[in-house]
């Protein structure tokens, strides 16, 4: 999978995905993530990448100018299946969604700044509209790697245990049942008796009854049918 990130500061995601299991993926080849300094594209001498709103109020916008140009030139070069842009008033993520953009091929991200994008960058180039949550952040590059973590670590051979994705709350919408490791008995805390049978099936009926207990009492609305 390529993931092209076109951002006002690229430089906020380099650590984040340059260590960990990001940077797993990346040195097996299974996930290329590639950052565009969208001041690269910028105009005239200054690289002006945004300007003042049209009819007043505050903060600046984002220039249509060189995200058109960054993204097309992308676009010249291969087909990709989704431009996402980053944005408090888009679909809140959710691991359905993730899901079926780990299946990709290529995605182009556009994180916002400043008080966002110019309209037409989103009526005539965007393809999916993500937020991550209810609340507003200095701009998307967070964001954004918040969405290409729960992406890359989907891809198959990412992680050592391939299975472990699949048991990662909201896979089937409820929250993961209580973990324990050593020592069975932590200041007279014991790990569950059940845990340490070694019958797989009796362990796989607690996992699943405690899961739905957690979701029941944490996160209600995801056992809603119209959820």
């Amino acid at each position: 999978m390529r993931i092209d990130i076109v951002a006002a500061i690229p430089d906020l995601m380099r650590s984040p995905l340059e260590h960990s299991i990001m940077m797993r993926a990346r040195d097996k080849g299974l996930l290329e993530v590639h950052l565009h300094d969208l001041r690269a594209y910028g105009i005239g001498k200054a690289r002006q990448i945004d300007d003042y709103p049209y009819g007043g109020g505050a903060g600046m916008v984002m220039k249509p100018e060189p995200i058109f140009e960054c993204i097309e030139n992308l676009q010249s070069e291969r087909e990709y299946d989704e431009v996402i842009y980053m944005s408090p008033d888009g679909d809140v993520l959710h691991q359905k969604m993730v899901n079926k953009l780990s299946l990709k091929q290529n995605l182009i991200i556009l994180c916002g700044h400043y008080k966002g994008v110019d309209q037409r960058v989103r009526d005539a180039l965007i393809t999916k509209e993500i937020s991550i949550g209810d609340y507003v952040l200095s701009g998307g590059e967070l964001a954004a790697v918040v969405l290409v973590d729960s992406i890359g670590r989907l891809i198959p051979g990412v992680l050592g245990d391939e299975s472990s994705a699949l048991e990662d709350s909201f896979q089937d919408d409820l929250l993961a049942p209580p973990i324990y490791t050593r020592p069975a008995d932590f200041r007279g805390m014991k790990v569950p008796d059940v845990l340490l049978s070694g019958h797989d099936a009796r362990i796989r009926e607690w996992r699943e009854e405690k899961a739905w207990e957690i979701t029941k009492q944490r996160r209600p609305d995801l056992l809603d049918p119209m959820h």
